[in-house]
């Protein structure tokens, strides 16, 4: 496959950002679009020239860094993540844009890389249980509902990629903030923190300027791990129930 790449440049987070057009030959069908991007850096360094930064780790869909939108689309045309996108999903000549995750509350810091700290943040504000230490307990010492397990481990799938916010045209973190409080909220190790989680998480996700969430729907959409749009909605009951807890 012969293909035309108009990849977004930015030396670092002061300089001014441009879409810079290149032109790679020999690309297999079956390898992945960071394997793409690899041969676009070889070629470049072999030229003398600054390879393209993009963030990657684990390379098999589970740690979330891989974070691109590829003509327009946060990790691209299939619901998967940038590193298990393979180019059979394109056409020999195709022209891609890949750009990286726009939003405030993530800025550029060079070419691809984007700083998402700001989740980090709102994990840090109230993401974790009241756990005490000694002896592993027992695995049914704390006996869990079925229903509960089961919503608890679709929401706890999130892997805080941020596609969410890229696709969203607020630019909003209320799809990944639902989840990180709803799959700790819904069982009992996580009912001691249950009203301060949600009120906490809440309000640094609003001071780190993510959006406001008016439910189009495109970060249920995007989101490669399938977190319903339905987790919005329980976070929502959830932060109404601690507020009015806390307010009488």
């Amino acid at each position: 496959m012969k293909l035309t790449l108009r990849v977004w440049r930015q030396k670092n987070a002061d300089a001014e950002g441009a879409m810079s057009t290149y032109e790679v030959d020999g690309i297999s069908q079956d390898m992945s679009f960071l394997e793409m991007l690899d041969t676009l850096n070889e070629e470049l360094i072999e030229g003398g020239d600054d390879p393209v930064a993009f963030d990657h780790d684990c390379r098999e869909g589970i740690c979330g860094a891989c974070s691109l939108v590829i003509n327009g689309d946060a990790h691209g045309p299939e619901r998967t993540t940038t590193c298990q996108l393979h180019m059979r999903s394109f056409k020999d000549g195709d022209t891609i844009d890949i750009e990286p995750w726009r939003a405030s509350a993530f800025p550029v810091i060079k070419d691809l890389v984007v700083d998402r700290s700001a989740f980090d943040r709102i994990i840090q504000a109230g993401g974790y249980i009241t756990a005490p230490t000694g002896t592993a307990p027992e695995a049914h010492a704390t006996p869990v509902p079925k229903p509960d397990a089961d919503f608890a481990f679709e929401h706890a799938e999130c892997i805080g990629c941020g596609a969410c916010v890229a696709a969203c045209p607020n630019g909003a973190a209320m799809l990944f903030t639902s989840a990180k409080i709803n799959h700790l909220n819904v069982l009992p190790q996580g009912a001691p923190e249950r009203e301060t989680r949600v009120l906490d998480m809440v309000a640094q996700m609003d001071d780190e300027g993510f959006g406001g969430c008016t439910l189009t729907g495109e970060c249920a959409t995007a989101c490669p791990k399938g977190i319903p749009l339905f987790s919005i909605t329980s976070m929502n009951k959830e932060w109404l129930r601690a507020n009015r807890k806390v307010s009488r």
